[in-house]
């Protein structure tokens, strides 16, 4: 359903929410999300021109979320890599359709609707402190005195 890069860019910000506000160089986000490091480079600039994330050269330079994580939501991030394509008329582009799509493609919206609908509602901040025994998208080490996945 998701892109590899929406799910690329979604370990990168959740795992920088999660080590708010320290900035982490892109080895590190590639290494501990198991990015590659040359495709990172290029999600994060895309996220960075969008203004999700904040980018600082120098000695402890790297990527940071430019807001709160509370504030940022999976819609935000995909919709900056890979936007969710909905279906505004016939997909098949017969003329008898437009804009009045048959019953297959108004339940493919209809479904599409109701997935951005959820990730424009979740958060960075309800994704790190939903209570699992795994933690969210990929295996990083929590910061110390947070509260274990």
């Amino acid at each position: 359903m998701l892109s590899q890069t929406a799910e690329y860019a979604l370990r990168a910000v959740v795992f920088l929410a999660d080590h708010a506000p320290a900035p982490r160089t892109i080895q590190q986000i590639a290494q501990v999300t198991r990015v590659p490091g040359a495709y990172l480079s290029k999600v994060m600039r895309s996220l960075s021109r969008a203004g999700l994330v904040h980018s600082q050269r120098g000695l402890h330079g790297g990527f940071s979320l430019a807001r709160d994580p509370a504030q940022v939501t999976i819609l935000e991030v995909i919709s900056v890599v890979d936007p969710i394509v909905r279906i505004d008329k016939c997909p098949l582009g017969l003329a008898a359709h437009g804009t009045n799509l048959c019953p297959l493609h108004r339940r493919l919206d209809n479904a599409m609707g109701m997935i951005e609908e959820a990730f424009g509602e979740t958060t960075l901040a309800e994704i790190l402190a939903e209570p699992t025994g795994s933690v969210p998208l990929c295996n990083f080490p929590r910061q110390p005195g947070k509260r274990p996945g």
